[in-house]
This record gives structure tokens, sequence and C-alpha cells, in this order.
């Protein structure tokens, strides 16, 4: 497993840039999905 991972450090890399890359897209599509549902329900109270 260590050779494997001295051979092939820059996938190593690019894969974990990948996977956090990925996770903070999520976060933010979830983000924005609560904030508008904020944004509606404000929108509606103050009718």
């Amino acid at each position: 497993m260590e050779q494997f991972l001295h051979d092939n450090s820059l996938f190593v890399v690019l894969g974990i840039a990948l996977i956090l890359w990925f996770g903070l897209g999520f976060y933010m599509f979830s983000l924005d999905k609560k904030v508008s549902k904020l944004e509606k329900q404000i929108a509606t109270n103050k009718e």
C-alpha cells in the first residue's frame, strides 16, 4: 500500500481534492436550498 501511494501520489492528491470539491459543492447546494426556503417563509409572513 505504501508503495502504491508513493508511486501514485499525484493521483492520490487529485482524488482528495476532488472529494473536497464535491463535498463543498454539495454543502453549498444544500445551503442554497435552506436559504431559499427561509426566504419564501419570510416573504409569506410579511404578506
